[in-house]
Protein backbone atom coordinates (compact mmCIF):
# COMPACT_ATOMS: atom_id res chain seq x y z
CA UNK A 1 0.00 0.00 0.00
CA UNK A 2 1.77 3.09 -1.23
CA UNK A 3 1.59 6.58 0.21
CA UNK A 4 -0.10 7.83 -2.96
CA UNK A 5 -3.23 5.77 -2.31
CA UNK A 6 -6.20 7.58 -0.83
CA UNK A 7 -7.59 6.56 2.51
CA UNK A 8 -10.66 5.18 0.71
CA UNK A 9 -8.43 2.92 -1.41
CA UNK A 10 -6.51 1.80 1.66
CA UNK A 11 -9.75 0.97 3.48
CA UNK A 12 -11.00 -1.04 0.49
CA UNK A 13 -7.73 -3.02 0.35
CA UNK A 14 -7.87 -3.62 4.12
CA UNK A 15 -11.46 -4.85 3.83
CA UNK A 16 -10.44 -7.33 1.13
CA UNK A 17 -7.57 -8.65 3.24
CA UNK A 18 -9.69 -8.78 6.38
CA UNK A 19 -12.38 -10.77 4.56
CA UNK A 20 -9.77 -13.44 3.78
CA UNK A 21 -8.86 -13.68 7.47
CA UNK A 22 -12.51 -13.66 8.57
CA UNK A 23 -13.39 -16.43 6.10
CA UNK A 24 -10.41 -18.47 7.29
CA UNK A 25 -11.42 -18.03 10.94
CA UNK A 26 -14.98 -19.09 10.14
CA UNK A 27 -13.79 -22.11 8.15
CA UNK A 28 -11.46 -23.30 10.92
CA UNK A 29 -14.10 -22.87 13.62
CA UNK A 30 -16.59 -24.81 11.51
CA UNK A 31 -14.07 -27.64 11.09
CA UNK A 32 -13.36 -27.67 14.82
CA UNK A 33 -17.11 -27.74 15.56
CA UNK A 34 -16.67 -26.53 19.16
CA UNK A 35 -14.06 -29.17 19.90
CA UNK A 36 -10.39 -28.80 20.65
CA UNK A 37 -8.78 -28.73 17.24
CA UNK A 38 -5.57 -30.24 16.11
CA UNK A 39 -2.38 -28.33 16.77
CA UNK A 40 -2.37 -27.28 13.11
CA UNK A 41 -5.95 -25.98 13.31
CA UNK A 42 -5.25 -24.04 16.50
CA UNK A 43 -2.12 -22.53 14.93
CA UNK A 44 -4.03 -21.63 11.74
CA UNK A 45 -6.77 -20.02 13.84
CA UNK A 46 -4.20 -18.05 15.83
CA UNK A 47 -2.47 -16.86 12.63
CA UNK A 48 -5.76 -15.77 11.00
CA UNK A 49 -6.84 -13.96 14.17
CA UNK A 50 -3.51 -12.16 14.53
CA UNK A 51 -3.69 -11.18 10.86
CA UNK A 52 -7.14 -9.66 11.45
CA UNK A 53 -5.93 -7.84 14.56
CA UNK A 54 -2.96 -6.40 12.66
CA UNK A 55 -5.23 -5.28 9.83
CA UNK A 56 -7.50 -3.48 12.33
CA UNK A 57 -4.58 -1.74 14.03
CA UNK A 58 -3.04 -0.78 10.68
CA UNK A 59 -6.19 0.71 9.15
CA UNK A 60 -7.06 2.69 12.28
CA UNK A 61 -3.48 3.99 12.48
CA UNK A 62 -3.63 5.01 8.82
CA UNK A 63 -6.94 6.76 9.44
CA UNK A 64 -5.42 8.73 12.33
CA UNK A 65 -2.30 9.61 10.33
CA UNK A 66 -4.21 10.69 7.21
CA UNK A 67 -6.79 12.75 9.13
CA UNK A 68 -4.50 14.29 11.79
CA UNK A 69 -4.13 17.43 9.68
CA UNK A 70 -7.68 18.41 10.66
CA UNK A 71 -6.41 19.19 14.18
CA UNK A 72 -3.51 21.39 15.23
CA UNK A 73 -2.07 19.09 17.89
CA UNK A 74 -3.04 16.70 20.60
CA UNK A 75 -4.67 13.29 20.68
CA UNK A 76 -6.49 12.78 17.39
CA UNK A 77 -9.27 10.47 18.62
CA UNK A 78 -10.18 12.65 21.59
CA UNK A 79 -10.31 15.76 19.42
CA UNK A 80 -12.37 13.95 16.79
CA UNK A 81 -14.80 12.69 19.43
CA UNK A 82 -15.21 16.22 20.85
CA UNK A 83 -15.79 17.67 17.38
CA UNK A 84 -18.38 14.99 16.56
CA UNK A 85 -20.20 15.59 19.85
CA UNK A 86 -20.16 19.34 19.21
CA UNK A 87 -21.75 18.67 15.79
CA UNK A 88 -24.46 16.46 17.33
CA UNK A 89 -23.00 13.26 15.86
CA UNK A 90 -23.22 11.32 19.15
CA UNK A 91 -23.54 7.84 17.63
CA UNK A 92 -20.51 8.32 15.41
CA UNK A 93 -18.55 9.89 18.28
CA UNK A 94 -19.31 6.85 20.44
CA UNK A 95 -18.33 4.38 17.71
CA UNK A 96 -15.07 6.21 16.97
CA UNK A 97 -14.25 6.19 20.67
CA UNK A 98 -15.12 2.51 21.14
CA UNK A 99 -13.00 1.43 18.19
CA UNK A 100 -10.17 3.71 19.36
CA UNK A 101 -10.23 1.95 22.74
CA UNK A 102 -10.33 -1.51 21.14
CA UNK A 103 -7.36 -0.68 18.90
CA UNK A 104 -5.44 0.64 21.91
CA UNK A 105 -6.08 -2.63 23.73
CA UNK A 106 -4.91 -4.62 20.69
CA UNK A 107 -1.74 -2.51 20.56
CA UNK A 108 -0.95 -2.16 24.26
CA UNK A 109 -2.90 -4.81 26.19
CA UNK A 110 -4.21 -4.03 29.64
CA UNK A 111 -4.23 -0.36 30.57
CA UNK A 112 -6.56 2.62 30.75
CA UNK A 113 -8.36 1.76 27.49
CA UNK A 114 -8.92 -1.83 28.61
CA UNK A 115 -10.28 -0.71 31.99
CA UNK A 116 -12.62 1.77 30.27
CA UNK A 117 -13.97 -0.97 27.98
CA UNK A 118 -14.52 -3.30 30.94
CA UNK A 119 -16.40 -0.59 32.85
CA UNK A 120 -18.57 0.45 29.89
CA UNK A 121 -19.11 -2.64 27.71
CA UNK A 122 -19.54 -2.08 24.00
CA UNK A 123 -22.07 -3.68 21.69
CA UNK A 124 -19.55 -3.45 18.83
CA UNK A 125 -17.22 -6.20 20.06
CA UNK A 126 -16.50 -8.51 22.97
CA UNK A 127 -14.03 -7.57 25.73
CA UNK A 128 -12.80 -10.41 27.90
CA UNK A 129 -11.79 -10.05 31.53
CA UNK A 130 -8.07 -10.82 31.69
CA UNK A 131 -8.56 -13.48 34.36
CA UNK A 132 -10.69 -15.43 31.84
CA UNK A 133 -7.81 -15.62 29.39
CA UNK A 134 -5.42 -18.54 29.32
CA UNK A 135 -2.33 -18.07 27.15
CA UNK A 136 -2.66 -21.37 25.28
CA UNK A 137 -6.45 -21.44 25.31
CA UNK A 138 -8.09 -23.80 22.87
CA UNK A 139 -9.96 -23.81 20.57
CA UNK A 140 -9.48 -20.07 20.10
CA UNK A 141 -6.39 -17.93 20.64
CA UNK A 142 -6.37 -15.64 23.66
CA UNK A 143 -7.12 -11.96 23.17
CA UNK A 144 -8.49 -9.22 25.38
CA UNK A 145 -10.74 -7.99 22.54
CA UNK A 146 -12.40 -10.57 20.32
CA UNK A 147 -12.39 -8.99 16.89
CA UNK A 148 -13.06 -12.25 15.09
CA UNK A 149 -16.80 -11.86 15.65
CA UNK A 150 -18.65 -11.24 12.38
CA UNK A 151 -19.05 -7.57 11.61
CA UNK A 152 -16.19 -6.17 13.67
CA UNK A 153 -13.97 -5.18 10.77
CA UNK A 154 -16.88 -3.97 8.63
CA UNK A 155 -18.07 -1.82 11.54
CA UNK A 156 -14.58 -0.45 12.08
CA UNK A 157 -14.11 0.49 8.43
CA UNK A 158 -17.64 1.92 8.12
CA UNK A 159 -16.91 4.12 11.14
CA UNK A 160 -13.58 5.22 9.66
CA UNK A 161 -15.24 6.10 6.34
CA UNK A 162 -18.08 7.96 8.02
CA UNK A 163 -15.66 9.94 10.21
CA UNK A 164 -13.46 10.69 7.20
CA UNK A 165 -16.48 11.98 5.27
CA UNK A 166 -17.44 14.15 8.26
CA UNK A 167 -13.94 15.64 8.53
CA UNK A 168 -13.49 16.21 4.81
CA UNK A 169 -16.88 17.91 4.40
CA UNK A 170 -17.06 20.23 7.40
Amino acid sequence: MGASQSLLELVAAAQTNAKISEDRISEILKLMDGQNGTDAQVEDLRAATVSLELAAVDIFSLFEARMQHHFRRGPFSRKLKALLLEAGQTDLADRVHQYYLAINVLKHGKGASYRELLNAPSTLFVVKPSDDIIADEAPAPASLVDISVPGFFDGLTATILEATHFLENR
